[in-house]
């Protein structure tokens, strides 16, 4: 439809455009823009219901593995036997530390990092919240066995390097400890 507009000083033609399209357009930006806000708001409610600290160790613990940690295996002609539970478990034995393995997965999957606080243990559940206490010195810590080993005949656990570190034994590399577990 055309309208014309006439002035004293000129005289021009206007083509009137129909609204119906650009309402159109305009709710649906409203609508997009009520979407986004109502999704943020929710995911925001969500990141908040939950406000407490949560260790390394706790947060490696969640991760629960799927049942090949929990099947026998072989190393060196050797058969192990993972335990069914780790309720009442508590040993005294030689614990050692590695930490050159950095970004390897561990048994469970995780990437394995040496300052984090996490073990090796030959049939423990994996995985398994455990506490660890330097006999020859009385310091002790709280990690996640998430890892097999070690196999090397007369050893009990291999600690993380930042265990290790908690229990002063990292410049020795061995120690007399015992482990409890929490679960």
């Amino acid at each position: 439809m055309k309208i014309s507009v006439c002035n004293p000083s000129y005289c021009e033609t206007l083509e009137k455009r129909p609204l119906e399209p650009i309402l159109a357009r305009a709710t649906l930006r409203i609508r997009h823009i009520a979407l986004c806000l109502g999704l943020a708001s929710v995911l925001a409610g969500c990141s908040s219901l939950h406000k407490e600290t949560i260790t390394s160790a706790e947060r490696a613990y969640v991760h629960r593995s799927s049942g090949k940690t929990s099947r026998p295996y072989r190393i060196r002609g050797k058969t192990y036997y993972p335990m069914a539970s780790s309720k009442g478990y508590r040993e005294v034995g030689l614990a050692s530390w590695y930490g050159y393995e950095s970004g390897n997965r561990t048994a469970t999957g995780q990437h394995f990092h040496p300052n984090g606080l996490s073990a090796a243990h030959k049939t423990l559940p994996l995985p398994t919240r455990v506490r660890v206490t330097n006999l020859e010195n009385g310091h002790s810590t709280t990690l996640v066995v998430n890892d097999r080993g070690p196999f090397i005949p007369g050893r009990l656990i291999d600690l993380s390097y930042g265990a290790a570190r908690k229990l002063n034994m990292h410049r020795r590399g061995t120690a007399r400890v015992l482990v409890e577990a929490l679960n």
